[in-house]
């Protein structure tokens, strides 16, 4: 989580002198939620679609800082070679296919790739998992990821980010159920609600529903409920958000949480917390020195050149 915090901190701070190409999307207040779903998956054994917001998540799961801020920065060394927008990045062979932007469509991706395992005998023992927000529940592919993963009792796990809003829609305009965790019951699988910025719940809530699908029982839904602590991206002020919700329960600060839960479990000290930022942030800067040193793509590369003669005639 500390990671994750700092490297979006960083990561705002390049958007805004101009040294990123593309937006910016920071999950600030919902770093508990992604990395307790994360953390409760095996990198190299399970699957982890991870959305806009799941830096926490990523790092949990075991991605590397240099892998995001070389795809930020654009290095031919990152995972999409530079040629590829900053939130599309992925490692397909090590379990995290690469995000896809139509928001639900990871629902159907990863049921796809557990149903493909289911098939080829490598299913017993596997989690698929996915974080998505509110809004992408309201999708098509979302209704037949659900709706397949459940008639197949695949080992699908959905973590629904309820922040509030679908960029600016708030969720009183996006469903009429009581609550998200009710369409759950619709697809005749279990459903679990947690407080979002409530560190130890989610990593138990979230942990324990891992557990039962890789054990056999099934797909597994968990709406956590929170609040973005920034805009739908660094370019949205998230103006449109009331103050009363931002000074609510939900406008929390899970990291700040965390820290105390820590301390006063005694699972860390004060100054062990202290040393952990220190730390990331020299981890977090010394990944941006690295991508900034490296090179970006040569469009008029023989590769490049081949390509596009294959659609505009030379002169």
């Amino acid at each position: 989580m500390l990671r994750a915090r700092q490297l979006e901190n960083k990561l705002s701070s390049l958007y805004k002198a101009g040294k990123i190409v593309g937006g910016v999307y920071l999950g600030r207040g919902q770093e508990a939620v992604s990395a307790s779903l994360g953390a409760a998956l095996v990198q190299g054994k399970d699957i982890f679609a991870a959305l806009i917001r799941d830096q926490a998540g990523r790092t949990a799961f075991g991605e590397p800082l240099i892998d995001c801020t070389r795809t930020y920065l654009g290095s031919v060394l990152g995972p999409m070679k530079g040629r590829d927008g900053n939130i599309h990045r992925g490692r397909p062979l090590d379990g995290m296919p690469a995000m896809i932007s139509h928001l639900g469509a990871q629902v159907s991706v990863v049921a796809g790739m557990l149903f493909a395992r289911r098939m080829k005998g490598e299913l017993p023992g596997v989690v698929g998992a996915t974080c998505v927000g509110d809004g992408a529940t309201s999708t098509g592919a979302f209704h037949e990821g659900v709706n397949l993963a459940a008639m197949e009792k695949l080992p699908l796990v959905i973590v629904v980010a309820n922040n509030q809003f679908a960029y600016s829609t708030s969720t009183d305009r996006q469903f009429a159920c009581h609550d998200l965790v009710d369409r759950a019951r619709g697809y005749g699988i279990p459903g679990y609600s947690v407080d979002g910025t409530d560190f130890l719940a989610c990593t138990t809530v979230i942990g324990e529903a891992v557990q039962r699908a890789r054990n056999g029982g099934g797909p597994q839904m968990i709406v956590a409920k929170l609040l973005r602590l920034s805009g739908h991206g660094e370019h949205d002020d998230g103006s449109y958000v009331p103050d009363t919700l931002k000074a609510g329960p939900y406008g929390r600060d899970c990291i700040e949480v965390a820290m105390r839960q820590m301390t006063e479990g005694r699972y860390a000290t004060v100054d062990e917390l202290a040393a952990w930022q220190d730390e990331t942030a020299d981890e977090v800067q010394r990944a941006v020195a690295q991508a900034q040193q490296e090179p970006i793509p040569d469009p008029y590369t023989a590769e490049w050149n081949a390509l596009s003669t294959q659609f505009f005639k030379p002169e």
